[in-house]
């Protein structure tokens, strides 16, 4: 296909592309921005932890105004909502091991922009809902699609996303206590101390598989990873749009001072 543009956009991942560049395909629509976000309602499924430990709260709009007397020209809410809720990130702070690390606030910009990698274990996952990655799974994608980049965020595909809209089925809990899949000790603690990623991305509740309270430690994934300032987005969506490499990935958390973590819109840049 011809460009009709002047001024080709260069071939290769939207990571490498100058602003000039990135600007130009998005106005002639040679980038496209894919929305990874789940939308925030009082519908949007939460973690549930288990007695004696308290819960947040879900995610709900309180009505000040709507073109009325408390306000006659517009509308506006009160925001109530605990900051782990749907597409969110985990700071450091968040866990015993960060404690004395970076609020969400204080997470750098440039860590929360970098090159997506996206990993496939749908197959894996429908077979086995507790199913953990370990670093030997990172290793074959390497194989096939190079080396992770510096600053890069590991994407999780595990086809969790189609169970988003039902609460029950997003949490996947029975007798035994919730299951979805998450890392196994050495993956995460591969992940934090080896590679030189900023962080992963889940299409589950949390960057723990559902079984992570009986790992060795417990919740490996935030154990390790906001123990070594890296972080971890969770409930994202459309990762099934992604190459397995040449994305970049925006991560807008809202910067709460002392906030252990904040729902994200997180998008995606991709080639079109």
């Amino acid at each position: 296909m011809e460009r009709n543009s002047t001024t080709d956009v260069p071939q290769g991942s939207v990571a490498q592309l100058g602003v000039a560049h990135l600007l130009e395909g998005l106005a002639t629509r040679w980038i496209d921005v894919i929305d990874l976000t789940t939308e925030l309602s009082h519908s949007t499924p939460t973690l549930e932890l288990p007695e004696p430990f308290a819960n947040l709260i879900d995610f709900s709009l309180e009505e000040v105004s709507a073109y009325n007397q408390p306000g006659p020209y517009w509308k506006h809410h009160n925001i109530h909502t605990g900051e782990h809720i749907g597409t969110h990130v985990d700071a450091p702070v968040h866990w015993i091991t960060g404690r004395g690390g970076k609020d969400v606030a204080r997470i750098e910009p440039a860590r929360l922009i970098g090159p997506a990698l996206v990993l496939d274990v749908t197959k894996e996952v429908a077979a086995d809902h507790d199913f953990l990655l370990d670093i030997h799974h990172i290793k074959a994608w390497e194989s096939n699609h190079g080396p992770i980049p510096e600053g890069g965020w590991l994407l999780i595909r595990t086809g969790w996303e189609a169970r988003a809209d039902d609460r029950q089925q997003f949490l996947n809990n029975d007798q035994q206590g919730p299951h979805s899949p998450g890392l196994t000790v050495e993956c995460a603690r591969w992940i934090a101390e080896e590679s030189s990623l900023s962080g992963i991305g889940v299409e589950t509740v949390g960057i723990d598989g559902g079984a992570a309270a009986g790992q060795k430690p417990p919740f490996p994934a935030h154990h390790f990873l906001l123990g070594h300032d890296k972080y971890g987005v969770t409930s994202l969506r459309n990762l099934s749009k992604l190459p397995p490499v040449g994305a970049a990935l925006i991560v807008a958390p809202l910067p709460i001072v002392g906030g252990t973590g904040s729902p994200a819109r997180v998008l995606a840049l991709i080639n079109a």
